[in-house]
């Protein structure tokens, strides 16, 4: 590992328990039953204990959006084809994607970053720290070097790190890359001991033939080449993705800057359980924003011991379902920022007395 890394690894530090005992105890004095708000008082605390602020307010939040192609695709493992990858990185650049429309209801900025589409791009507001052009086909040999797997992770630390200069102080993991969704379940498998018939889903639909070639190619890619499941860099290298590898810099990055960082679906659950392998106090920061649809992802969030805040059945990618979940957090700080508490209004606190 190199020394850049290894120093961002030992920058993350433990959530901080006072400001979440005083944000729990805040709770506890707000107008209404304890723990009556469910939920949201357990995100209310854990965003507190990230911060280190027991009534946090993010006024600046970015979905970070990697972009990559994958080799893979050669085994025909998607409904679309690699080109794709850059048609539809134009079209958010553009402002036209799902997550664009939906990160502008929830008030946030999207961040696209080129870390491995297979294709000059150019565009006034793509950051472009591209590795190389794509993987190459995991099926036949090491998707990436071990150079390059370290050098994506840190791009999207480094990413972090600018967008933090700018105000952002709460994160989305979002993705683009056509052939992702094999190389995160060759990684889930890979990192978890599970089988591929468990973790493989149809991604962007295939077909039922499909689908058993897709399981097929992740069997064979790892069979061929051994990933170490107690080093996650070898994993990223040999099964990994660009944008996987970046993600899981994402999720260090704002670790070791105190942000909360908000999963999305299954290819950010991949990159999660790697980020937690190379530094285990980032999952304290981490947040799961939905239950995707994509058949693996319900069992990586049970390896991150996660549950997600929304179940609306999505499997698009993008950061989408993490856009959506921003409005939940939101009303969580406003809780904590505005609601009264018993001694405010003047309303008895449950133990027969009348707070005044």
């Amino acid at each position: 590992m190199n020394d850049k890394l290894r120093q961002l690894i030992d920058s993350i530090a433990q959530s901080d328990g006072v400001a979440a005992s005083a944000a729990s105890a805040h709770l506890d004095q707000l107008t209404k039953p304890p723990g009556s708000l469910g939920k949201m008082e357990s995100l209310a605390i854990q965003l507190a204990g990230i911060t280190g602020v027991d009534k946090p307010e993010f006024d600046r939040k970015t979905v970070m959006v990697m972009a990559a192609d994958h080799g893979v695709c050669e085994e025909g493992v998607s409904a679309f084809p690699a080109e794709v990858t850059q048609q539809m990185l134009y079209n958010m650049l553009s402002g036209g994607a799902a997550i664009n429309v939906l990160a502008r209801h929830a008030g946030a900025d999207v961040q696209v970053v080129d870390v491995g589409v297979n294709a000059d791009v150019s565009h006034p507001s793509l950051v472009n720290r591209k590795v190389r052009m794509g993987t190459s086909n995991m099926a036949k040999g090491p998707a990436m070097l071990r150079t390059e797997a370290e050098q994506a992770v840190l791009a999207g630390a480094e990413a972090v790190a600018e967008a933090v200069k700018g105000g952002t102080r709460l994160f989305v993991t979002g993705e683009l890359g056509i052939g992702n969704t094999t190389a995160s379940a060759a990684v889930v498998c890979a990192l978890t001991g599970l089988e591929p018939e468990v973790i493989v889903g149809r991604g962007t639909g295939v077909d039922s033939a499909g689908l058993t070639r897709k399981i097929a190619v992740v069997c064979r890619a790892l069979d061929m080449n051994q990933p170490d499941a107690n080093d996650a860099l070898d994993v990223l290298t040999k099964v990994g993705g660009l944008e996987i590898a970046a993600l899981a810099g994402v999720i260090l990055g704002a670790a070791a800057h105190r942000c909360p960082v908000v999963l999305d679906g299954f290819i950010s659950g991949a990159a999660a359980l790697a980020a937690r392998a190379l530094a285990p106090a980032s999952a304290a920061y981490m947040l799961a924003s939905h239950a995707s649809d994509e058949r693996g992802h319900a069992a990586v969030l049970r390896q991150l011991k996660l549950e997600p805040m929304l179940h609306l059945d999505m499997r698009l990618g993008e950061g989408t379902g993490g856009a959506l979940s921003l409005h939940l957090i939101d009303a969580a700080c406003r809780i904590m920022r505005e609601m009264a508490t018993f001694a405010d209004a003047g309303v008895s606190d449950g133990q027969g007395a009348e707070q005044r």
